[in-house]
């Protein structure tokens, strides 16, 4: 499209179209197989968990995360053993920029279903991108609101990532809600197989302080449980009038199941990213570069510098400046 020709569009249209590119054109999809998929509970709409690669990937590629390995595994553990769960699996991720949120989602979304983050029953939005105004935000919570209900309509085991939870519009989300709990109908549709996840940078200074104050305690991170950290994200998210669950009615019916804290990363977890990227980009994994790539990302606090201030988020734009 031409620079300014979005403007020619009408805003409801605008947030419409925005929705068909995040997930896949509805229209093309309503084939026999997917009106099929829709109603009935027998149909898993490409819905295929691999448990065991999923345990193992997490172990192996997601580095200083022992708690929301174990949140992550758990969860998806509960749910899939109800043949009829009483609701939909929801989950939120909390923590700083690169500590694996997104990488740890996308993992998910790929040991469930076929084709990952391709499959047509897999939906992204993202704030900025889907939902950036904030005059129009009835005209989103409509169009929201029918691109959920239409897509569980046309198979309940489908997956809905909301990324950049902290730059929602409050009151946004709150649309969704009753596709959340246990009552709702959708068109005879088992909406209640489905999966929604939230991601979110929000909480991530006070889960950093919380895991220092607990570092200077000599608490090993192995050790560190929800109780610990959960005080600190409610604070930080769900009491914050700039976030997107602010007095938000998931919150006060407790329809998140699952809170998944993602800590700091420390200097060694930076190295094994380093060699990580370096392995998928067909590098020889050198440790003079290994060590020069981690050394070059600033680190907190200042005296002690114990905690990447970015994760691994930088790692593979630095590479090819120390080859």
């Amino acid at each position: 499209m031409a620079p300014g020709a979005a403007a020619l569009v009408p805003v409801p249209a605008l947030v419409l179209l925005a929705l068909a590119a995040a997930a896949r054109p509805a229209a093309a999809a309503w084939d026999l197989r997917a009106l099929r998929c829709g109603f009935s509970d027998d149909c898993e709409c490409g819905f295929g968990p691999d448990l065991r690669g999923l345990e193992c990937e997490l172990a192996v590629s997601v580095v200083g995360q022992p708690l929301a390995r174990q949140r992550v595994m758990s969860a998806v553990r509960q749910f899939l053993a109800e043949q009829n769960p009483v609701k939909p699996l929801v989950m939120s991720f909390h923590g700083s920029t690169g500590t694996g949120k997104t990488y740890v989602s996308s993992m998910l979304i790929r040991y469930l279903f076929q084709g990952g983050l391709r499959s047509p029953y897999v939906h992204q939005f993202s704030p900025i991108v889907h939902f950036p105004h904030a005059e129009h935000i009835e005209q989103y919570k409509e169009s929201l609101k029918h691109w959920i209900q239409g897509n569980l309509t046309r198979c309940g085991r489908s997956a809905f990532l909301f990324d950049e939870m902290d730059k929602m519009h409050p009151g946004l989300i709150d649309v969704i809600l009753p596709f959340l709990g246990p009552s709702w109908v959708v068109y005879g549709t088992n909406y209640r197989k489905a999966i929604f996840i939230f991601i979110s940078n929000a909480g991530g200074e006070l889960i950093n302080a919380m895991t220092l104050d607990l570092w200077r305690a000599r608490k090993d991170r192995e050790e560190i449980s929800l109780q610990d950290l959960e005080p600190a994200i409610s604070r930080a998210v769900f009491d914050n009038p700039h976030s997107g669950f602010w007095k938000s009615g998931i919150i006060n019916e407790s329809l998140i199941d699952f809170v998944v804290p993602f800590l700091p990363l420390k200097h060694h977890h930076v190295k094994q990213c380093v060699v990580s990227e370096l392995v998928q980009q067909g590098l020889e994994v050198r440790p003079g570069v290994v060590q020069e790539v981690a050394d070059s990302i600033p680190y907190f606090p200042e005296e002690e510098k114990i905690f990447s201030s970015t994760g691994c988020k930088t790692v593979a734009s630095r590479i090819s400046f120390f080859l």
